[in-house]
C-alpha cells in the first residue's frame, strides 16, 4: 500500500537533492560529525499517549537506561490526542538529526492510515524505522460488577440490551477501537463506542462504571490486580504468557479474534542509517534486561526489540492483514 508523501517531507527531499546538485559536501561532513559525537544534548522521545499509559511506562525506565550509557539524557515527551495523530506529525516535521525520535504504534501507523484518508503524515515514507519496543496482547476487560462472568454471558446479556452496552476505546481507529468492532462483528452483538483521550481514562471510566467493557492491554493489570476491574479472556489465538490460565476469546466462542498490538521505536526519515544503527544497539540493550522483561511481562507486555530492517518489514507486512480486520469490523475510513 502505498500513500503520497506529505508536502513538508516533499520540500525536505527537494532541498537535500538540491544540495546535492550543488556539490554541497558539508551535509556529509555534519552527519558524520552527528554520528562520532551523538548525542550532545538532550534527546526528546515523542511518546502519544498521555503520561500513565503503557507505552510511557514503559519508555521511562528504557529511556533513562539508555540515557546514562550514551552520556545524554534521553527524556519522554507526552503529545496525547487525535488517535495518536498529534505525536506522530510532530515527529514526522522534525529535523532528521536524531534528537527527536518517536513511538510508533500499530494503531497510530497503521490503523489510522487504513482508516483515515486524511492523515498528516505518510507511515512508510516520513519515519526510519529503529525498533520494535514491544507487544500487548488486547484483553477482554469489563467492570466489577457486570452481570457476565464468561465471553459467552457477555454475548448474552448485549444481545439481551441491544445498544446498551458501551465499550471504551484510546480513540477512534486504535486497536482497542479496532477490538471492540471486531467482537462486536463477529458476536453478532450492538455495543456503544466511547472513545477516550488515553488508556488511564479510560481505564478510569470502566472502574467507575461509565462504562461496562474495555479491550486493552497491560496498563488495567494494576486495576485487575486490585480487583477494580475485571478480565473474561485473551485477545491473540494463543493465550499469553502473562496469564496462561486465562482462556482467549477465540476459545471462547469468537472464532478467530485475534488483536496483539505493537509500539516501536523510530525517527524521522533522513536520519544517517549509521546513526539509526547506534540508536538500535543502545535501545535493544535495555529492552534485552532481564530484569526489564520480568517486570513488564507481569503487566502482560513482552518486550520484542528487533532490526530496523525486521521492523520496516514487519511494518509493510501488517498493512494488509489490519486491512482484513478492519474490514471485518467495517470500520469505515474517515
Amino acid at each position: 500500500m502505498n500513500f503520497p508523501p506529505t508536502n513538508f517531507r516533499r520540500r525536505t527531499l527537494l532541498l537535500t537533492g538540491a544540495a546535492s546538485v550543488l556539490g554541497a559536501p558539508a551535509l556529509s561532513y555534519a552527519a558524520a560529525d552527528t554520528l562520532e559525537n551523538y548525542p550532545q544534548r538532550t534527546v526528546k522521545v515523542i511518546i502519544p499517549y498521555t503520561a500513565g499509559s503503557i507505552g510511557d511506562l514503559v519508555m521511562r525506565p528504557v529511556l533513562s537506561q539508555v540515557g546514562e550509557k550514551m552520556g545524554q539524557p534521553f527524556v519522554v515527551d507526552n503529545k496525547p490526542g487525535a488517535s495518536q495523530q498529534i505525536g506522530a506529525e510532530l515527529a514526522a516535521r522534525a529535523a532528521p538529526d536524531g534528537y527527536t525520535l518517536t513511538m510508533g504504534t500499530q494503531s497510530g501507523f497503521v490503523l489510522n492510515a487504513l482508516a483515515n484518508k486524511k492523515l498528516p503524515f505518510d507511515p512508510l515514507v516520513d519515519f526510519a524505522p529503529i525498533t520494535m519496543l514491544f507487544t500487548v496482547p488486547m484483553y477482554l476487560f469489563v467492570r466489577t460488577d457486570l452481570p457476565a462472568n464468561s465471553v459467552a454471558e457477555l454475548i448474552a446479556l448485549a444481545k439481551s440490551k441491544p445498544g446498551k452496552l458501551t465499550f471504551a476505546s484510546i480513540g477512534n481507529g486504535t486497536t482497542s477501537h479496532v477490538g471492540g468492532e471486531l467482537f462486536k462483528s463477529i458476536a453478532g452483538v450492538d455495543l456503544l463506542h466511547v472513545p477516550y483521550k488515553g488508556g488511564p481514562e479510560a481505564t478510569n471510566a470502566l472502574v467507575s462504571g461509565q462504562v461496562d467493557v474495555f479491550f486493552n492491554g497491560g496498563n488495567t493489570f494494576s486495576q485487575l490486580k486490585q480487583g477494580r476491574v475485571r478480565v473474561l479472556a485473551s485477545g491473540g489465538l494463543k493465550r499469553t504468557v502473562a496469564m496462561p490460565q486465562l482462556p482467549t476469546l477465540h476459545e471462547s466462542g469468537v472464532p478467530n479474534f485475534d488483536v496483539v498490538s505493537w509500539f516501536a521505536l523510530f525517527a524521522p526519515a533522513g536520519v544517517p542509517k549509521p546513526l539509526i544503527d547506534r540508536i538500535n544497539r543502545e535501545v535493544v540493550a535495555q529492552l534485552k534486561s532481564p530484569a526489564l522483561q520480568e517486570k513488564f511481562l507481569s503487566q502482560g507486555v513482552e518486550l520484542n526489540p528487533s532490526t530496523p530492517e525486521q521492523l520496516g518489514a514487519h511494518l509493510k507486512a501488517d498493512f494488509p492483514l489490519q486491512a482484513l480486520i478492519i474490514k471485518k469490523a467495517a470500520i469505515k475510513a474517515e
